[in-house]
């Protein structure tokens, strides 16, 4: 998703489309030499030119930020360093199924199943959280963030009319929900681009220039990445 708040006078330019490359509206593109043509794909984050504005996809992702996860309430046991914990490894499940794998973030540690959406906190983990209210805690309580694939609905291409993508390269302010989950979102922070051609505040390297600064933090209810692209 990409969703252009305010352009100025700034306007998309198209290129023509790399074959080979998926992407999203709100992944960043780069361009690359294919034969005697300057084609556009996805950036590595090397060498980002724009915002994409175009699809060409086999299946859709969204996000999940700050999902709150209890498992429980659990029999605890005492643990080795106070306090008490669950004597036997326990699962429980996300609000969606189809996890992307690397996008995956937990404030607990924890095993993920990403394709029924399931994690596992394993025996030993520490109860944190008081879901009877007697003052003891008897459950784990964490906040994940993650993508996932859209069920049920199939992709689509819409650069097929005239082979080409369009891609916001002049400043601008907008809002995507292509970014990387594992990573925080301060206001103000410098973002970048990664290995996947998604916004993050991670960069990967010295090589790895900045694009864009946040100017809006993803949250539960607003699972979208507002940016002023640079």
């Amino acid at each position: 998703m990409l969703r252009v708040i305010d352009s100025g006078n700034s306007q998309p330019f198209s290129w023509p489309v790399d074959p080979s490359a998926e992407f999203m509206p709100g992944m960043i593109g780069q361009l690359r030499i294919l034969g005697n043509n300057v084609i556009c794909g996805v950036s590595d984050g090397t060498a980002p030119l724009g915002v994409i504005d175009d699809m060409k996809t086999k299946s859709f992702t969204q996000v999940s930020i700050s999902e709150i996860v209890i498992a429980g309430p659990i029999p605890g046991i005492p643990g080795p360093s106070g306090g008490f914990v669950t004597p036997t490894d326990v699962k429980v499940e996300l609000e969606h199924a189809g996890v992307v794998t690397n996008s995956f973030r937990s404030e607990i540690d924890c095993i993920l199943i990403p394709v029924n959406g399931v994690i596992k906190f394993l025996a030993g983990t520490q109860l944190n959280y008081d879901s009877a209210g007697t003052g003891t805690p008897d459950s784990i309580r964490t906040i994940v963030s993650y993508t996932y694939y859209v069920p049920n609905i199939p992709g689509d291409d819409t650069t097929l009319s005239n082979g080409k993508v369009s891609m916001w390269f002049q400043r601008f302010l907008g809002e995507t929900d292509q970014f990387d989950t594992t990573q925080r979102y301060p206001i103000n922070g410098n973002l970048f681009v990664g290995t996947d051609g998604k916004f993050t505040t991670k960069q990967p390297g010295d090589n790895y220039p900045g694009v864009a600064i946040v100017s809006g933090t993803p949250t539960s209810i607003m699972g979208s990445l507002q940016f002023v692209w640079l």
